[in-house]
């Protein structure tokens, strides 16, 4: 049982909003469904089209970044890449443009926030980059990435280096040993797990995140403790 907005008004209601009409509107209507709406139809969810989303946003926004920074180097683009395409940035992108509102959930993810979560909305924008690639090709796609990624590009004091490795610096700086990750809680299914991960340095108050995934989530609960002791300036997310 699903709980969203009927398939046959989607390609509509979102040419406007995404710059671009489907030829084939099944490819909308899988990037924007959710596994709880198909149970054991995992090919009629987003999942395959955000795999190819991820590698054509990484692709486009590397270019981005390679023509806009001409003096950086490997590293540096690197770390940049990684700030522009991780799963908050996509999440802000897909608010921004309203996808929560088009989602296609079953009724419990629905009830449980779905629409707000910052890994569904991640994914799902990248099905939407994945849809519009198989649809329209490259050139589309890459039309969208840059409308909604390019100003992110020239955002003022980016950090070039990832919050653990930051943090590790700070606390060898102040005496306070390694920094000690440890992992609170898992669930939900194994296709979207959620993580809870906190992060402690000496004597300091654990910092605590949430995430899909224990990599993402470590680098949260590091920015967590590195903005709490004012060693960074919490991001603005606009």
């Amino acid at each position: 049982m699903t709980q969203g907005p009927a398939p046959a008004g989607l390609a509509a209601g979102l040419a406007e909003i995404l710059g671009y009409s489907f030829g084939d509107e099944s490819l909308l209507v899988q990037a924007l469904t959710h596994a709880s709406a198909v149970p054991g139809g995992e090919r009629l969810t987003y999942q395959r089209l955000e795999f190819l989303g991820d590698s054509v946003l990484g692709l486009v926004v590397a270019g981005i970044v390679y023509e806009a920074f001409p003096q950086a180097d490997e590293g540096e683009l690197s770390r940049r890449l990684a700030a522009l395409v991780r799963m908050e940035t996509c999440a802000d992108v897909a608010r921004e443009i309203g996808l929560g509102d088009h989602l296609i959930l079953g009724v419990g993810e629905a009830q449980t926030g779905g629409r707000r979560k910052d890994a569904i909305l991640g994914d799902v924008c990248e099905a939407i980059i994945g849809a519009i690639y198989l649809d329209g090709g490259l050139d589309p796609a890459r039309g969208f990435i840059v409308r909604h990624w390019a100003d992110r590009v020239d955002e003022t004091s980016p950090r070039l280096k990832d919050a653990k490795t930051t943090l590790q610096e700070w606390a060898h700086e102040k005496g306070g040993g390694q920094p000690v990750y440890r992992q609170l809680d898992r669930s939900g299914p194994d296709h979207e797990p959620v993580f809870t991960i906190s992060v402690t340095v000496g004597d300091l108050e654990p910092a605590t995140a949430t995430g899909s995934s224990k990599r993402t989530t470590e680098q949260a609960a590091a920015e967590a403790l590195l903005i709490r002791e004012g060693v960074w300036e919490a991001r603005s997310h606009g």
